[in-house]
């Protein structure tokens, strides 16, 4: 397995700190903290500060915690054990007692933040970690890319499955298993598996019993989890013969698909990719039928910063790992959706969806 060092991070967010006149941190999101210092329980809060850096956990993590910071070369954090969330708490507020400490609004407790504010100023400074983990490094890079390339395989393993009679969840069911078979730690999100004219017709649509059908469009999106790395696709297609109509919708959002990844490259708006996107399908008199952003950032998280869309105002920086994803729905027709996963470099962008996108029909599924 790769090996990810958090090294330097925390030193690099005390820098962004400085620039907002800070001298230390409260995090409390579970996967800024795992990016900080590589610690994965579910309860903790990680201060990072110039007169030293703290993980306050209970006593079912205090080794693992240990354990996890040494290995991802973070042993200068100490770490506390507090038995209660109150006793959590107040050592928190000692700690950084009398002074100023920026903190993440959106994700801690009213409580806790009352509790820590009581003698202390704090300012909220959501986002600061977050546009931080925006560049992967290569580490996290190889990670998403496995990630990736394990999704695409349990997905061609899974054509002979895409046949009238076979149910949404059963498609579902068969790719988790194929993706937990090949080494994820388990799906990204629960798979999406939407078929016919009203469940395709749902960009984030739940698999169902109900059954495939001759004339069904049916949009699969399967991300796979590989040491807290996400990877996301989404592929579409025709069970059986596609009509005019099927055809023309593919062909449109595959022509929107590529127009947006053309546009993909670092020093490039956000917006500017979005809008590629959406020309092709305002080119057709159909942006109407375009209801969602084109993308999105993955790594720790399967929504991150950057997110592509018409308000966003992000430059894209090499390192990014986005989606794009156009996608057409409409109930009593259904949907398509083409969905790749990049990374953004100088010079434009890698590709690491290698399934085919180039017809709806199923492709020949391949044993694993």
């Amino acid at each position: 397995m790769t090996l990810l060092t958090v090294a330097g991070r925390a030193e690099r967010l005390l820098t962004a700190l400085d620039e907002r006149g800070l001298d230390q941190m409260i995090v409390s999101d579970r996967s800024n903290i795992r990016w900080l210092s590589g610690f994965t329980g579910s309860a903790g809060v990680l201060l990072i500060s110039a007169r030293g850096h703290v993980l306050i956990t209970d006593g079912r993590y205090t080794n693992q915690a240990r354990e996890q910071l040494d290995h991802a070369g973070a042993s200068s954090i100490e770490v506390r054990t507090c038995r209660t969330l109150s006793e959590q708490r107040r050592v928190l507020a000692e700690i950084v007692s009398g002074r100023t400490v920026g903190a993440e609004a959106t994700v801690m407790s009213h409580d806790g933040w009352a509790a820590c504010s009581a003698d202390n100023e704090l300012l909220p400074v959501d986002g600061v970690v977050g546009q931080l983990r925006r560049a992967k490094d290569e580490a996290e890079i190889t990670l998403i890319a496995c990630a990736a390339e394990i999704a695409t395989k349990a997905l061609h393993s899974i054509g002979h499955l895409l046949i009238p009679g076979v149910s949404e969840r059963e498609i579902r069911d068969e790719l988790e298993y194929k993706m937990r078979k090949l080494g994820a730690d388990g799906p990204s999100y629960e798979t999406i598996v939407a078929s016919g004219p009203t469940n395709a017709a749902l960009p984030h649509a739940r698999p169902t019993s109900r059954q495939l059908a001759v004339g069904d469009t049916v949009v699969i999106d399967v991300g796979a989890l590989v040491d807290g790395y996400h990877s996301d696709m989404t592929r579409s297609f025709v069970i059986g013969d596609p009509t005019d109509e099927q055809q023309h919708w593919y062909q449109l959002v595959r022509e929107s698909q590529l127009a947006g990844l053309a546009a993909v490259a670092a020093g490039v708006n956000v917006r500017d990719i979005d809008r590629a996107c959406r020309a092709v399908f305002e080119g057709a008199d159909c942006a109407d039928l375009y209801v969602h952003g084109t993308g999105h950032g993955v790594g720790l998280d399967i929504h991150e910063e950057p997110f592509l869309g018409a308000s966003g105002d992000l430059e894209l920086v090499a390192g990014d790992v986005v989606t794009v994803e156009p996608g057409l729905y409409r109930v009593g027709t259904g949907g398509i959706r083409i969905e790749d996963l990049v990374v953004v470099t100088p010079e434009g962008h890698r590709n690491l969806t290698t399934h085919p996108k180039d017809s709806p029909c199923p492709q020949s599924p391949q044993t694993i």
